[in-house]
């Protein structure tokens, strides 16, 4: 009877992760009440700063952080992970819709909460059936191309509103940003004034003083500057205005059949993306706290976050890497702390949105512009290449291809990642070789890096790094061959094997035929090292 209590516990556990939350306790409570707050007094003000990065009217910025954050938490398995709007994911999101329709219409709002619903139940069945190692196909250098690329196209796009002028939509953004530098002569000096004034207190705050909320203070300051010096009816600067009060209508996103085929390459991006950012921070702050973190369960509680942000007209959402930091540092002990977030994001849509009037465009590109300057780390580009040349290019190749594809920016890492997985399936087809001599201290050594080590014109001593596999077992006779070409009256071969970790049907068969072969050519082939799984296909093989 115990046992079977115990089993539905830990069946409910899993299923409802929140209920391995400590129990709550006073000091507790008040530790999530105070991270909860803080990460609100960032996350309202960039929510809105994401929602236009997103093409979205600003109040969605707003939907978009009221319920996601919340269920996430609940059903993750990071108790500090702080969900919501983050700016590589509203950029991807601007990217997947702005082919089908123009930014901000009826038409772009609907097919943003369709795309939140694909993200949503993408990410969740990726989670359900386990399969959260799928985002390893993104490799780090193409993540690190991808990132350094995206924050400075996030950057750029938002100097139109810091100047002040129009800028161009075409099919290439980088055209589209020279014909913003061009109208630099007609920017708009006091909206000019406001932005570099609220990224330089922004910057200053974060960096002399990083325990002042800096967007906060940037915002309200801002706030209350432009209407004192009446920014809009004297000056004509743009302010983001009215902004509907109240909670968004709950509806399901409208299912067409020829949208889904559109959008669905997208959402699979941005799922992957999305789920990248967020188990990154995850981990990291699962490393400090020592708490385990359950990656395809991450994944669940993402999608859930995601399904409830379709119903509540929200766009994609992810993990933030700036907000979680603020949630751990401020002492968030579990997801309650995304809880109290949520209610303070009620309490602003209810109640304080009349007062968000008179902030200028420019101080939340300013934000957008903060944001995305520790998503830059061209040293990061830099470690790929001194580590492996080859994914220095794949971390280059994406950069530059994202950069000359944007606003499409699903283009650029696609190319990163097929050029990853080609260089991966390259260098899988054909492993190391090397043919061994004997070191002076006994052990066998490559001659290709140290050459004058003896040898036996006898005896060839070859060495494959490898698993040996239908995909390179032509590779692996190729080189014996050529290995015995350069000694053709050796009469043993030795195949160390130390390095083959896996042998499928196709490389027993070539090992057979290579024996056989060498054999009729009275030379002897010999094995050492091979490990068990390889034995045992060889020997169930001659059985």
């Amino acid at each position: 009877m115990v046992n079977g209590h115990i089993n539905i516990m830990i069946s409910l556990m899993k299923f409802f992760p929140f209920l391995q939350w400590p129990r709550i306790s006073r000091s507790t409570l008040l530790a999530d009440l105070i991270a909860g707050i803080t990460v609100a007094l960032v996350l309202i003000p960039q929510s809105m700063a994401y929602a236009q990065l997103a093409g979205m009217p600003l109040h969605y910025g707003l939907y978009s952080a009221f319920l996601p954050g919340a269920v996430a938490a609940l059903f993750g398995s990071s108790k500090q992970l702080a969900t919501g709007p983050v700016a590589v994911v509203s950029l991807l999101t601007a990217s997947t819709l702005m082919p089908f329709a123009p930014a901000g219409s009826d038409a772009f709002i609907a097919l943003a909460i369709l795309l939140t619903l694909l993200v949503g139940i993408t990410q969740f069945f990726m989670g359900f059936f386990r399969l959260g190692a799928v985002v390893n196909f993104l490799s780090h250098p193409v993540v690190v191309g991808f990132t350094n690329a995206a924050a400075l196209i996030i950057g750029l796009s938002q100097l139109s509103k810091v100047l002040g002028v129009e800028m161009p939509r075409s099919a290439s953004f980088l055209h589209d940003i020279w014909g913003v530098i061009r109208q630099m002569d007609h920017a708009h000096v006091p909206s000019l004034i406001f932005g570099v004034c609220a990224f330089a207190a922004m910057w200053g705050l974060k960096k002399y003083n990083p325990g002042i909320p800096n967007i906060l203070v940037a915002v309200a300051l801002s706030i209350i500057i432009s209407h004192a010096l009446g920014f809009e009816e004297k000056m004509g600067g743009a302010v983001i205005g009215v902004i509907p009060q109240g909670l968004p209508v709950v509806t399901f996103p409208n299912l067409n059949l020829d949208q889904i085929r559109g959008l669905i390459s997208g959402a699979v991006i941005i799922s992957l993306v999305g789920f990248m950012e967020a188990i990154s921070i995850a981990k990291a702050m699962a490393a400090k706290t020592k708490d385990r973190l359950d990656p395809n369960q991450e994944l669940i509680g993402q999608g859930l976050g995601n399904l409830a942000g379709c119903l509540t007209s929200a766009f994609p959402t992810s993990g933030s890497f700036s907000r979680s930091a603020v949630n751990l540092d401020a002492g968030a002990m579990t997801g309650l702390s995304s809880v109290i977030t949520m209610l303070m994001v009620l309490i602003t849509l209810l109640f304080l949105t009349p007062g968000l009037y008179h902030l200028p465009q420019a101080v939340l590109a300013a934000v957008i512009m903060m944001a995305v300057v520790g998503l830059v780390n061209f040293r990061a580009v830099l470690h790929s290449w001194k580590a492996n040349r080859l994914d220095g290019v794949a971390a280059l190749l994406t950069f530059v291809a994202t950069l000359w594809f944007a606003p499409n920016l699903d283009e650029g890492i696609m190319v990163g990642a097929l050029f990853s997985i080609s260089v991966y399936l390259f260098q899988v087809m054909r492993p190391r070789v090397a043919i061994l001599g004997r070191h002076h201290d006994g052990t066998l050594r490559d001659i290709s890096i140290n050459p004058h080590l003896p040898t036996d014109d006898r005896v060839i001593v070859f060495r494959f790094d490898g698993q040996l596999f239908f995909a390179n077992t032509s590779y692996f006779e190729d080189s014996i061959l050529a290995a015995v070409s350069t000694k053709p009256e050796a009469s043993h071969i030795l195949i160390v094997g130390d390095g083959i970790n896996r042998l499928d049907a196709s490389g027993e068969e070539v090992i057979h035929h290579v024996v056989e072969r060498m054999r009729k050519n009275g030379c002897v082939v010999m094995f050492s090292g091979l490990k068990k799984q390889v034995l045992d296909v060889m020997l169930f093989c001659l059985s």
